[in-house]
């Protein structure tokens, strides 16, 4: 059966604890040994293009990179079509898209034979979710994942596709999630990778106060204000965003031994300022590196790896 990962919601337990262990397990270089995984971008990249074609190099495979100016997807050729000419010549395609149905599209165009990988779209960011597991259980858990559970992570600032995907794992975990942003850019019960559909799982909160949201935090989670795609909307942003700045003032009111988290790229002084995103609290680099973890862990699960 051809495996796909698209959003962490379409996974089930058991698959998502394969994945967290063959993130971390020992590994060789025979798992895509002669094999081409085909990485598409239909946005800009710099943590996802490296980790996904580091992962796959160690793993023994190789990539090729196409570009939205290459492909032009619904403009020069219908995602379909590039979905079937990939099909041809890659068992494993990777995307960043800017339409989450251009997946569901290129399953049905290829009869459901290629496997596919979200490397993010406006609905969800499940590679992201995975690191950001990783990194918090290495910190709190010594790498495992089933014993973060009670823990406390805050998101503030404007709910994206990143939080969707991160509520979505960690809630799975049994952590409790709550999301501290200003009417307009909350999370809604709506779409694919929607953590508000969640029973027998952790506390789901939402909150208007970024103060109460971080308060008994103890991670606290950012990410850009202003999306790729949105930049006409920076300035009304800017200005609806900024009481939820994660600042020195935001982490006094959160405990001393709070740690934070930012998915990248960083808008330096506005959802965040430096010396927080560089300072002794940070676990931003650490993300970075589980990166490459995680899509070790999703490439090895697609390949039915046993370990």
């Amino acid at each position: 059966m051809t495996k796909h990962f698209i959003s962490i919601e379409e996974l089930s337990d058991r698959d998502l604890k394969s994945i967290y262990h063959l993130a971390r397990a020992p590994i060789d270089d025979e798992t895509l040994k002669g094999q081409g995984v085909a990485l598409f971008f239909e946005r800009p990249s710099l943590r996802t293009r490296a980790s996904s074609s580091s992962a796959v190099h160690e793993l023994g495979g190789f990539t090729t990179f196409f570009s939205d100016d290459e492909i032009g997807l619904d403009v020069r050729e219908s995602a379909e079509d590039v979905g079937r000419t990939l099909n041809e010549m890659y068992a494993i395609a990777a995307l960043r898209v800017r339409n989450h149905a251009v997946f569901e599209r290129m399953r049905e165009a290829t009869s459901d034979r290629m496997s596919l990988i979200n490397l993010l779209s406006n609905a969800a960011h499940p590679t992201q979710a995975v690191a950001d597991v990783l990194t918090v259980a290495e910190y709190f858990a010594d790498g495992d994942v089933h014993a973060l559970a009670g823990l406390e992570v805050a998101y503030v600032g404007d709910a994206t596709n990143v939080t969707r995907s991160l509520a979505e794992a960690m809630l799975r975990l049994g952590v409790n999630v709550t999301v501290g942003a200003p009417e307009g850019y909350q999370l809604s019960d709506e779409g694919p990778e929607n953590p508000m559909s969640l029973t027998d799982a952790g506390v789901l909160r939402l909150t208007d106060s970024p103060y109460e949201a971080v308060k008994n935090a103890d991670v606290i989670y950012t990410d850009a204000w202003v999306s790729m795609g949105l930049e006409d909307e920076t300035a009304r942003r800017r200005e609806d965003l900024v009481g939820f700045r994660v600042d020195d003032v935001l982490l006094a009111h959160a405990k001393d031994s709070t740690v934070v988290m930012h998915c990248l790229p960083a808008h330096r002084g506005d959802e965040i300022t430096n010396d927080v995103l560089d300072g002794a609290a940070s676990l931003v680099w650490r993300q970075v590196f589980h990166r490459r973890t995680a899509m070790i862990g999703v490439l090895r699960w697609i390949k039915e790896e046993t370990s």
